[in-house]
């Protein structure tokens, strides 16, 4: 077996332990971020916070891609020609735009006008979103009717969760963060699809770096657009903001974010976004056991259907790849690249 034959085979099969350790990343650490968010925008604006969170994430990344290529490690490779540079940038931005600004710096924007149940509602069409992507663009097929029930049942356990504090609104809600929040939900999923297919270095750390770096850079540019420069006061920047943003940073964005995807480059689509119905269970119990929050019986009835959700879509059969599909690898603009036949 050759070299390209052991490093392609690892990254298709690679260990359960990084995988299982992955999912819990995403599943835990972004669960956490829901109250990082909220001490974190209480001082620092929704864009400028989080272009603040992932540049810093993206340059540490990039810097630590540099060391090892510079070692001859991991992240080393040939010299590549610049059109190849310029489409790994272009679609670093793509991915950048979708990810972190549409897909979440529009949401803490929204969360200041939007109550935290309906938000978490809306975004709980991320997996239908992102089932119905994968369906199109990858397998070419319905998805299956066990991955279909997953997200319906899914859906329901976030209704039971967040239902009655919906029920005891004052039934005024802002449409344009609602709008929001359904837009992010759409932008989220085409850049997690995106990221699979983007031109990319072949090391994830160099790649989700550059990510990191286009999105920050776009999620600032965002904020001065809205005006959230004249909103901003640096000395106004409470401790418990720079505590949040901080774990954001390392938490959230170097380990959750590069995690995510990962995940997407070794798993399907269907199972990766079955963070979205446990992170809203997750907060609950961190507002349990950090703000004093009770938990009901009916928050523990929607844990336990959203559990059984996570059970419908994690065991389905992927349906990505036929099984008589065989890859070839060519190397195509000086990149290594993989087209199944």
């Amino acid at each position: 077996m050759t070299s390209v034959d052991r490093s392609t085979q690892s990254a298709h099969h690679p260990p359960r332990a990084l995988v299982l350790a992955a999912f819990a990343a995403i599943y835990l650490i972004w669960g956490s971020t829901y109250l990082a968010i909220k001490y974190a925008v209480a001082t620092v604006p929704p864009f400028f916070m989080t272009g603040a969170r992932f540049f810093i994430a993206g340059c540490a990344l990039y810097a630590w891609s540099l060391v090892r290529a510079r070692r001859g490690g991991a992240d080393a490779e040939p010299a590549q020609p610049a059109a190849v540079i310029r489409r790994r940038w272009r679609d670093a931005f793509i991915v950048g735009a979708l990810l972190i600004v549409g897909g979440t710096a529009l949401v803490g924007w929204a969360e200041l006008s939007v109550p935290s149940g309906i938000t978490s509602l809306v975004l709980a069409t991320t997996p239908l979103w992102m089932v119905m992507m994968e369906s199109v663009i990858e397998s070419k097929r319905a998805p299956t009717p066990r991955v279909i029930a997953g997200v319906v049942v899914g859906i329901v356990g976030l209704a039971v969760l967040v239902g009655p504090s919906l029920l005891a609104s004052d039934g005024e809600m802002d449409l344009l963060g609602i709008t929001s929040l359904a837009l992010a939900a759409l932008a989220w999923s085409g850049g997690a699809m995106f990221s699979r297919r983007a031109a990319a270095p072949p090391s994830p750390v160099r790649a989700t770096s550059m990510q990191m770096i286009a999105g920050s850079l776009l999620s600032v540019a965002a904020g001065f657009a809205i005006g959230e420069h004249h909103q901003f006061t640096p000395a106004a920047v409470t401790p418990a903001s720079i505590v949040a943003v901080a774990y954001l940073v390392v938490a959230g964005a170097l380990v959750g974010f590069t995690a995510y995807l990962w995940l997407m480059r070794v798993s399907t689509p269907s199972r990766v976004t079955t963070h979205a119905y446990v992170n809203p269970v997750v907060a609950v119990l961190l507002g349990w056991a950090i703000l004093g929050e009770p938990v009901t019986a009916r928050t523990a009835a929607a844990m336990a259907i959203i559990v059984v959700a996570v059970v419908l879509i994690v065991s389905a059969p992927s349906g990505v790849r036929s099984p008589r599909a065989r890859r070839v690898l060519s190397f195509r603009h000086g990149e290594l690249a993989e087209r199944r036949t």
